[in-house]
């Protein structure tokens, strides 16, 4: 490697331990010949120069195993509706078992005898598929618009 200017000095950036001040230092400062042909003088002592001890920029650390925060993926998610889903059978289960009155049921020139709370059970379960049916066609035209868009 060249220098770009040979002629100039070299300077060596030295800071000591007990301060963060830089000093620059001509190389003969530390003993050393500023021309190496010529041998340094060895009547001339100087303090050793110690390397920089102080502290450097704290490294970020990875936070313990214990800490991390880790992402749910769909198994979890799964778990989780799986459970939500028991709990609200067992609450099913529960208001159908206090619901055992029978009750006569007049629907399309017909009738039907049953527990109250299975009744209701199955008036829940044709509302709930009314509305997903809706949600799917509505799904379904809006598909259809963002193809016919992307055309």
């Amino acid at each position: 490697m060249l220098r770009e200017h040979p002629e100039e000095p070299i300077l060596i950036r030295v800071s000591t331990p007990r301060d963060d001040r830089a000093t620059d230092l001509h190389p003969t400062d530390l003993g050393v010949p500023a021309d190496p042909s010529t041998p340094a003088d060895e009547s001339v002592t100087h303090p050793p120069v110690l390397p920089d001890t102080t502290d450097p920029a704290p490294v970020p650390t990875q936070p313990p195993a214990s800490h991390v925060k880790l992402k749910p993926t769909r198994i979890s998610g799964t778990w989780v509706a799986v459970i939500i889903a028991i709990f609200v059978l067992i609450f099913l289960l529960v208001f159908i078992l206090q619901n055992l009155a029978g009750v006569t049921i007049h629907f399309l020139g017909g009738a039907f005898t049953l527990p109250l709370g299975v009744a209701l059970l199955f008036a829940a379960i044709g509302g709930a598929l009314l509305v997903a049916l809706v949600g799917a066609a509505r799904i379904m035209q809006l598909r259809r618009q963002t193809k016919r868009a992307l055309r």
